[in-house]
């Protein structure tokens, strides 16, 4: 397997765009369209967060087809909370897709990422199809990855190639994902797409597989979004025999281009000035692994520590402690980097400037060791700065 530059667009018989529909000021990039030359089997998993936008009840409806032409996205504007006309909206939005492209209705899914409670201006929305329609192209991709940001400081794009059966095999991916970010997927989006041949089962179960690997393991500040989806769309034109039961190849590929694009997520979160990766060793189980390396990572009083390069470890035994996990304290090791903070449970006589360097990083590795199981789990989260609370506070404005 080895990474390749074209995104979205790596994959052949894919093409996007990005456009400037009238929804952002500034003429910024807003609205975003990613089409196959073909009907391509798609899969979906969406956010567990029982107030869920427009655009997801439409996903969900369209993905039982297991076919998709086209997926549009806007941003800006959520199109969440916004009621029957809200969802009358995404699926007008559809319709004029559909009609654009020549595809049937059914087959484009629609996601939104913005501010929630506010209708889609649908005039904007018109427009925005017709331009981008014309716009297609087989190099789109980074400027569809442009255009699905809201606060992101920059865009998020990764494509791999590996072989299957002798036939190349690619996969390309974006995604969007500052605020509202927290692990309970089936405001982050990400989109897939890959030439391989598969069953639409086989794929859904690869891609809950990956996503439980990635997605679900990113937190920015605990609060899951009302829009989180991620697609993906495979058009089978890399000629290799279905895929018709668990293939490790195309699993290993998937999952990593999901983690990545989760790590870039968190790297980019509001105000954020380094990537935390938390890893948490020899829990119980799964279950404890999770819970311990989650509110480490998800513990304000943590992330504002590692913002100051403070070595405060007994943030990180209280997170490990309220986490739920069993596990014998007087066993627990923690290190920042090669750093040792806790030994059996206390302070481990580490040297504080050798610390400091550690979280002075771009990428800060925590890690927690149970002694209590076999299992490894890893989060990926970021610091809280100064820039957190102002983002957030003027996010209307």
């Amino acid at each position: 397997m080895k990474q390749i530059h074209g995104g979205i667009t790596a994959a052949s018989g894919f093409k996007a765009v990005g456009v400037h529909a009238g929804l952002k000021d500034n003429y910024q990039k807003d609205f975003a369209i990613i089409l196959s030359d073909s009907p391509s089997t798609a899969a979906g998993v969406f956010t567990q967060n029982r107030v869920c936008a427009a655009p997801v009840i439409l996903c969900r409806d369209h993905i039982r087809n297991q076919v998709a032409n086209a997926i549009v996205i806007n941003s800006k504007n959520a199109n969440a909370c916004t009621g029957p006309q809200g969802l009358e909206d995404a699926y007008h939005t559809a319709r004029l897709a559909g009609e654009a492209l020549g595809v049937n209705a059914n087959s484009v899914l629609i996601c939104s990422t913005g501010v929630i409670g506010q209708r889609l201006p649908m005039d904007s929305i018109e427009s925005g199809i017709s331009l981008a329609v014309q716009g297609l192209n087989e190099t789109g991709g980074h400027d569809a990855a442009q255009a699905i940001m809201t606060t992101d400081i920059v865009s998020k794009e990764v494509a791999v190639e590996t072989n299957i059966d002798g036939h190349s095999i690619v996969i390309g991916g974006m995604a969007k994902g500052s605020g509202m970010i927290a692990p309970n997927m089936a405001t982050m989006l990400s989109f897939l797409t890959t030439n391989v041949s598969i069953l639409p089962e086989i794929l859904q179960t690869a891609l809950q597989t990956a996503t439980n690997k990635s997605f679900n393991r990113v937190t920015v500040d605990s609060d899951t979004s009302t829009n989180d989806t991620v697609l993906i769309l495979a058009n089978g034109v890399a000629g290799n025999p279905q895929i018709t039961e668990h293939h490790q190849v195309f699993q290993d590929a998937l999952d990593f281009v999901c983690i990545e694009l989760a790590k870039m997520i968190a790297r980019d979160g509001e105000g954020a000035t380094k990537l935390l990766e938390i890893v948490v060793k020899n829990a119980r189980n799964e279950n404890d692994g999770t819970l311990a390396a989650r509110a480490v990572a998800e513990s304000p009083l943590v992330k504002t520590a590692a913002f100051a390069n403070d070595a405060n470890w007994g943030r990180i035994m209280m997170a490990i402690g309220k986490s739920g996990a069993e596990f014998d304290q007087s066993r627990v090791e923690v290190w920042i980097g090669n750093c040792q903070i806790v030994k059996n449970g206390v302070d481990a006589g580490f040297d504080e400037q050798k610390a400091t360097e550690q979280l002075s990083k771009d990428t800060v590795n925590i890690t927690a060791d149970l002694h209590s199981g076999h299992t490894d789990v890893t989060f990926w989260t970021c610091d809280y700065s100064y820039d957190y609370v102002k983002i957030n506070a003027e996010y209307r404005t």
